[in-house]
Formats: structure tokens, C-alpha cells, sequence
């Protein structure tokens, strides 16, 4: 009766926070299929129309390039932020002076809204207002300022730079308290064994921090596919639709050109491959585990 009357609480306990789960998170996302394959407007009455917003992403060459800028910004940034990351771990996790006064200071950028974040680097990388291409041009370097955003070819790389230096401090601190799970005993014990720094790191550390490091890279797919404001603020996805995302797309579509069942099956494709990116990693790391 005890083991009863403790279930009975843990699912009080639960239900609550697993109806408000259900009814703002999985409901929105099987409402955002179901009119992915309508036409509507917004007003009046959605109408079915089958695949046809599907087809119709085939031969959209705007979608192509929102697909192939977020191709772009998830590879750079993804490798930037889990390799430095785990280094600035590392490193910060060491007794060193001014430690913490550098992880303040490094995490300091993930507690900035996203829009502020967009106007910060809009005053660093705008090729006319910029601080960098003022730099450049006020040392006679000007022949190497670039459109670093707005353009047709860096923009995405931009985005991923400003994306990074947004979650630089957050994914460190995960990686900085996995390190401290790992047992002192055990890092002496393969110090003693001969194990050099870089040893010690590739077959001690990184194989027990597992976990963290199966959270760090969730977040990343997960975060990628989901910046908007960033885009929003410095480009606002032009010009023409050339530095869209395929988040800023689908609000594009959907609440600029009122275009509800085309922005969802943008929508619908971008959720697709962000699980089908996470499914395929945790299917990899389970075969190596």
C-alpha cells in the first residue's frame, strides 16, 4: 500500500507538467503537419490538398538555399562549439587564477536575448556601420573589408561565428560539470600507470563523459535548427531570401506571405531533419557503445 500511495504522488506530481508537454509541444507539432498539407491563408477554412506543398519544395530554389544556409552555419558551428568547448573545459577546470572571473565572463553572452545578441554583431560585421570594416578601412586594409552579412556568401558563415560565440559559455559549463563527475582516484591512478595529459583525455575523460557530451551535441542539432532571431535582427534574411535559414523561411512564408500550409511543411522538413540528424547520432553511438 506504501508503493502505492508514493506512485500515487509521483504521477500527481507529473501529470501536470506532462499535460502542459502534450498541449504546447506535441499537439502544436501534429497541428503544423496536419496543415502542411492544406492551402491556407490564415482566413476562411483550410483547404486539402495532399502533397502538393511537398512538391512544391522540390522545385523552390529559395527553399534549396535556406537548406543549404543551415547546411553551412550546423557543420561550422557544431564543430566549432563541441571541439572548443571541451577545451575550454578542460582548461577552465584547472585551478587557474582568474578562473572564475573567465567562466563569468565566457558564459555571460548565453544570458543575452537573442535580439540583443543580433544588434551587438549587427555594429560589428555591418559592412557599412561595422567595427570590423572600419578597423580595416582606418589601417588602409580596406581592399579586405567584406559584406560579413546581408550578402550572398558569407552571411551564413556570420550567423554560425555569432551562434557560436552565443553558446560558447553555456556548453562549456555542461562540459566543465561532467568533468567534475569524473573521480580524482581515477585520473591519479592512470597518471601513476604513465598515461600522458593527451591519453588521459582520450581513453579516461572523454569515454566517461559520455553523457555530457550526448547532451552538448543534442542541444547543438536542436539550437541550430531553431536560430531565428540571430537572422532575424542582422540580415533579416535578405537579400531576397538569400540569407534565409529554414526557420526563417517558414515565418516567411507563413506569416509574411500568409502562406500557412507551405510555411508548415517548411516547418514540418525542418523538424524531420533535426530528429532524423539526433536519431542517426544516438543509433552511431549506441553501435559504438
Amino acid at each position: 500500500m506504501r508503493w502505492l500511495s508514493k506512485t500515487r504522488y509521483k504521477i500527481g506530481f507529473l501529470v501536470p507538467t506532462l499535460l502542459v508537454y502534450v498541449v504546447f509541444i506535441i499537439l502544436p507539432i501534429f497541428i503544423a503537419i496536419g496543415y502542411s498539407f492544406t492551402r491556407y491563408s490564415g482566413i476562411g477554412k483550410a483547404r486539402f490538398i495532399g502533397l502538393d506543398n511537398y512538391k512544391r519544395l522540390f522545385h523552390d530554389q529559395l527553399f534549396w538555399k535556406s537548406l543549404q544556409n543551415t547546411a553551412i552555419i550546423f557543420v561550422l558551428a557544431s564543430v566549432l562549439l563541441l571541439v572548443l568547448s571541451f577545451l575550454l573545459a578542460l582548461l577552465l577546470n584547472n585551478k587557474l587564477k582568474f578562473a572564475d572571473t573567465s567562466k563569468a565572463l565566457i558564459f555571460s553572452p548565453a544570458i543575452i536575448a537573442p535580439i540583443i545578441v543580433g544588434i551587438i554583431w549587427v555594429y560589428i560585421l555591418d559592412p557599412k556601420i561595422g567595427v570590423i570594416n572600419n578597423i580595416l578601412r582606418s589601417i588602409g586594409a580596406g581592399s579586405l573589408a567584406k559584406q560579413w552579412i546581408g550578402g550572398t556568401v558569407l552571411s551564413p558563415y556570420s550567423m554560425a561565428i555569432i551562434y557560436f560565440w552565443q553558446q560558447l559559455g553555456y556548453l562549456t559549463t555542461i562540459f566543465i560539470a561532467g568533468l567534475k563527475m569524473i573521480p580524482e582516484e581515477v585520473l591519479e591512478a592512470v597518471k601513476v600507470d604513465g598515461a600522458n595529459a593527451v591519453q588521459r583525455v582520450f581513453y579516461v575523460t572523454i569515454p566517461m563523459m559520455r553523457s555530457s557530451i550526448s547532451t552538448v551535441i543534442v542541444l547543438i542539432i536542436t539550437g541550430i535548427f531553431k536560430i531565428f532571431e540571430i537572422v532575424q535582427q542582422t540580415t533579416g534574411g535578405g537579400p531576397n531570401h538569400m540569407s534565409e535559414t529554414l526557420v526563417t523561411y517558414s515565418y516567411s512564408m507563413t506569416f509574411q506571405s500568409s502562406e500557412y500550409g507551405y510555411g508548415m511543411s517548411i516547418a514540418t522538413v525542418t523538424f524531420l531533419i533535426s530528429l532524423g540528424i539526433t536519431g542517426i547520432y544516438f543509433l552511431f553511438s549506441k553501435e559504438r557503445g
